[in-house]
């Protein structure tokens, strides 16, 4: 018995994402102005962790230019932490969950990659 391709792919797809590593690709730019909304305001317009609240919040937010903490977080994390909070993955629980659809999820994502290059 042979499998159609688009069997196939839907095989894969169910795969990836049931293992749990597996994040769409994210358009940066629709995550870009995501993180304006939802993010800035702690994290700093540059991701710095130096937002307007930051001031006011211990521990402070982190500094998402950080390359090489960053690269220590896979993209299935920071969709944890962004659909979750920061308590539900053992980060800070000041971090709250973004309140994004799961559709803005990945392009979220895509633009946090983009502040630590």
């Amino acid at each position: 018995m042979s499998i159609s391709g688009a069997s196939k792919m839907v095989i894969m797809i169910v795969i990836a994402l049931s293992s749990g590593f597996a994040i769409a690709k994210g358009n940066a730019d629709n995550g870009k102005s995501l993180y304006a909304a939802k993010c800035a305001t702690c994290h700093g317009p540059a991701g710095k962790g130096d937002g307007v609240a930051a001031a006011s919040l211990t521990p402070k937010p982190r500094d998402l230019t950080d390359n090489a903490y960053m690269k220590t977080l896979s993209d299935q994390q920071l969709a944890d932490v962004l659909k979750k909070g920061g308590a539900a993955v053992g980060k800070s629980p000041l971090m709250p969950a973004s309140g994004l659809k799961d559709e803005e999820i990945p392009d979220m994502v895509a633009f946090l990659r983009t502040l630590s290059k």
